[in-house]
């Protein structure tokens, strides 16, 4: 069961159609408003491209979205309940997920250790159940283990899961920091800038395994600044700029719009 808060209420039916329902977000940092007013819905199965210029705001959305830091205002509701206040492994138990984009692997942990800090709800981490309940512990132990070595087939590194995750390029770091992310069972993964850094190959290897986690449920929302990859993945795309939204459609709609396309000339001016 999803750890409860004191905070969360139940939403009306249409906010329960939504994975993730961010309303009217606003974060304000000493007078400044990274986040000025941003709504973004992210229905179950769906992956939405999150784009704008660098200072738009994205990454402190996804900031709020995932927990670690709260809204100055504004609501955030995962699968109908608000958890505008819960802390960030609270929005894991609720099946929300995020990476980073600069991955923060243990570098002297192996990979495949690297991995099973995904895990969640271990009766291993308790003194108690060490003692009294250490078959269960063991077998947990088994499957977590079998578990993240499919993970990391999924991703591609389980020829490297007894190497320290400081041998990895910054392309394997995002992989592993994904298969991390599964441990947990995400059904909403926020990804920030996969693509940042990344060569061609393993580039392409990141699309595929996100590609194959959409095309079994798993809800996306991506940042990215790279509009090709966004192209491919995204059937729909949210702009924003100044941290309010500035457009939305199809990704081809959304490039050609005049207002973002004036944002990101301003910005790179």
């Amino acid at each position: 069961m999803p750890p409860s808060a004191s905070p969360a209420q139940t939403s009306p039916a249409l906010q329960a159609k939504a994975v993730i329902d961010a309303r009217d977000l606003v974060k304000t940092f000493s007078g400044n408003h990274p986040v000025a007013g941003m709504s973004l819905r992210l229905a179950a199965g769906e992956m939405i491209g999150l784009i704008g210029p660098n200072g738009a705001g994205k990454t402190t959305l996804f900031n709020l979205i995932a927990g670690s830091l709260t809204p100055t205002s504004g609501e955030i509701w995962i699968d109908g309940v608000d958890v505008s206040q819960e802390r960030p492994e609270q929005r894991i138990g609720r099946g929300v997920g995020r990476t980073f984009q600069i991955p923060r692997p243990f570098l002297d942990m192996t990979v495949l250790e690297n991995v099973l800090a995904g895990a969640q709800a271990q009766d291993g981490e308790t003194l108690l159940a060490n003692f009294f309940r250490a078959i269960h512990v063991r077998q947990q132990e088994r499957l977590a283990i079998d578990k993240a070595r499919t993970l990391l087939e999924f991703v591609t590194l389980s020829h490297l899961e007894h190497q320290p995750a400081r041998v990895l390029s910054g392309g394997q770091r995002k992989l592993l920091e994904l298969a991390r992310i599964l441990m947990a069972d995400p059904r909403a993964i926020l990804l920030d800038e996969p693509a940042a850094g990344v060569n061609p190959a393993l580039l392409e290897i990141i699309m595929e395994r996100v590609l194959a986690l959409n095309s079994k449920g798993t809800s996306i929302l991506l940042i990215e600044h790279n509009m090709d990859m966004v192209a491919r993945l995204c059937s729909r795309v949210v702009a924003m700029a100044l941290g309010r939204p500035l457009a939305e459609g199809t990704p081809a709609d959304v490039a050609a719009n005049p207002a973002v396309i004036a944002a990101y000339l301003g910005a790179a001016a």
